[in-house]
């Protein structure tokens, strides 16, 4: 069992925890995810949390393949109002900032962030990882080659070894922050994210091998095209593929799974711990 220090909180990781996904964007590719009024991102957390969530992942910058980077102060005037609100009207959640930035992931912390997710690695920011060692917070490392417009372009680069790739790259960045001080690092395959679907299903199928780094694994599946576009439906129509590969990945040690639909992860989680707990012969 590890745990993480949020922002002076301890959280222990004893059992497979919900990130619920805020999107303070007018782009996000999920349109259900996207809110830019405070009051209802106040009260989509408050839902979320009574759903089963312990965190809530707040992002200003739409990361849908395409997407164009924005600027650390346009993401703050998104981000931290609503950072600020939820922190203040939910005292028991875990806040986590969605940002490549450090000037954000800054500003964020002292808003009340208890996390910062970037998926960037600190490949798209020089300044993010020297930040993050005094915010002492917990890290969300992920895997995305290139930056969201071209990553797609990017998908030949492994060859036929994206587990090796992916596996080395996170390990290499890890030894990063760890000479930097950063305590508390959680790593993120990058399920989409300059990937092909056959490469994503991969990278879930042996999920596992990521453990060997020796932290928590936070996955992002939910609602992707990779688990819609193959059973030839719409977004819309995808909750039962995402709930079904989120067993899955639980089934293969995912720690945290970053979700647009609480209830039904919770549901996932339930019946993950009933089929491991149920005896065998």
């Amino acid at each position: 069992m590890s745990s993480l220090n949020c922002n002076g909180r301890l959280l222990e990781l004893n059992r497979p925890l919900i990130m619920g996904i805020l999107n303070a964007t007018p782009d996000s590719f999920y349109a259900a995810s996207r809110v830019t009024d405070t009051q209802r991102a106040v009260d989509t957390a408050g839902q979320m949390l009574s759903d089963g969530a312990t965190f809530i992942d707040v992002g200003g910058m739409s990361s849908r393949p395409g997407a164009e980077i924005i600027s650390s102060g346009a993401e703050m005037d998104r981000v931290l109002p609503i950072i600020a609100a939820i922190s203040k009207a939910h005292p028991r959640a875990f806040v986590s900032c969605d940002t490549i930035y450090g000037a954000t992931a800054r500003a964020a912390v002292a808003h009340g962030a208890a996390m910062i997710n970037d998926i960037s690695a600190g490949n798209l920011d020089a300044e993010l990882f020297p930040t993050l060692p005094d915010l002492r917070v917990p890290y969300v490392l992920m895997h995305m080659p290139g930056k969201p417009a071209d990553m797609q372009r990017r998908t030949n680069a492994y060859g036929d070894k994206v587990i090796t790739h992916v596996w080395d790259f996170l390990a290499a960045k890890m030894g990063e922050l760890r000479e930097l001080g950063v305590l508390d690092i959680l790593v993120d395959v990058g399920w989409g994210f300059g990937k092909t679907v056959e490469q994503n299903y991969e990278l879930l199928a042996n999920l596992a091998v990521f453990k060997t780094l020796g932290v928590p694994i936070l996955l992002g599946i939910s609602r992707k095209s990779s688990t819609w576009r193959p059973l030839g439906i719409a977004v819309e129509e995808s909750l039962p593929a995402n709930t079904a590969l989120h067993l899955f990945a639980l089934q293969q040690g995912a720690d945290i799974l970053r979700v647009h639909d609480v209830k039904e992860a919770a549901q996932a989680i339930k019946l993950h711990e009933l089929l491991a707990a149920a005896p065998r012969i």
